[in-house]
Parts: structure tokens; C-alpha cells; sequence
């Protein structure tokens, strides 16, 4: 069962979703720390993508800090 920050996390990576899916990619969430640090899986294209890196900084850290300011980091997981 999802937690109510966990909701709000995945609704906001639905957002994103379908730009990842259209490379052939996606997000997956792992955990979410006590210090709201948020770790993130990136799958298919996007794990390999040489992108991946303002992937992840540019767009999936921006818009969960926007839904969630009191996020502090976004961190990619293998």
C-alpha cells in the first residue's frame, strides 16, 4: 500500500511517463527516505541513456520538487 507521499510522488511521474515511454523508457519508484529523499529506478532506454543524467535532473527532480518542495533530493537507483 502506497503512502500518501508515495501518491503524490507517482502521480507526479505519471506526468512524465509518457515522454520517457516514447523513448522507450520509464521510472519506477523505489523508496522514499525518511530525510524525503526520493530513489527512482530508471528502466528500459532511459537505464542506459546517455541522457539519463538531465533526465533525471532537469525533469523527474524538477517535477517532483514542484508537486513536493519539501522533497530534498531525487536520486537515480540501479
Amino acid at each position: 500500500m502506497l503512502t500518501e507521499i508515495e501518491e503524490k510522488i507517482e502521480i507526479a511521474l505519471n506526468g512524465m511517463r509518457p515522454f520517457l515511454q516514447a523513448d522507450g523508457g520509464d521510472v519506477e519508484l523505489v523508496e522514499v527516505t525518511s530525510d524525503y529523499e526520493v530513489r527512482l529506478r530508471l528502466i528500459g532506454n532511459c537505464s542506459s541513456c546517455s541522457m539519463s543524467h538531465m533526465t533525471m535532473k532537469a525533469g523527474i527532480e524538477s517535477g517532483i520538487k514542484t508537486a513536493l518542495p519539501f522533497v530534498k533530493a531525487v536520486v537515480a537507483v540501479n
